[in-house]
């Protein structure tokens, strides 16, 4: 019985669960972005996260914590090399979970999770908003029409009383 269990148990025993996430961890430090179901997302993400928050602090111990979870000198260096330079300054949720949909075979519901900070499109589509104009309501629009209307008005008797002294 699942009595009070937190977390998905995804259809494995514990070993096989294990090594599938440590498996995915590992695709997802080396490609940046994976393909897969929104319940091995979430679990996923649940599993990588704190791993990839051991990289912030670069020492021996972080090191061999993260090795024994993933078993991969090339996915521990790249973590604690170039990714952990990337979050440094974040303080948590470095992962999104973008879903896509559902898989034509079993209708399983599917998604792309990723890497925060190595999504270019997302983060040029953040710079570009926050260099655009802010929203005003449309009572302040209308408000600037109305001083642009009212300034001409004023301008044209001034003008008329010097010519007539």
């Amino acid at each position: 019985m699942r009595h009070n269990k937190s977390f998905n148990h995804l259809g494995r025993k514990k070993a096989h669960r294990d090594a599938m996430l440590a498996n995915m961890t590992i695709s997802l430090i080396m490609h940046k972005r994976i393909f897969t179901t929104l319940a091995k997302a979430k679990a996923l993400r649940m599993y990588a996260e704190p791993l990839i928050n051991r990289a912030k602090e670069d020492t021996t111990p972080n090191r061999r914590l993260v090795f024994s979870h993933l078993q991969n000198k090339e996915a521990v260096t790249e973590l604690f090399r170039e990714i952990s330079q990337k979050i440094a300054n974040r303080n948590g949720g470095y992962t999104r979970i973008l879903k896509t949909g559902n898989r034509l075979g079993d209708n399983a519901k599917t998604c792309f999770i990723e890497l925060v900070d190595y999504n270019e499109a997302m983060l040029k589509d953040n710079s570009a908003k926050k260099a655009g104009r802010t929203r005003r309501s449309r009572k302040s629009n209308a408000e600037k029409a109305a001083p642009a209307a009212e300034a001409p008005a004023t301008e044209a008797p001034a003008a008329e009383t010097p010519a007539a002294e």
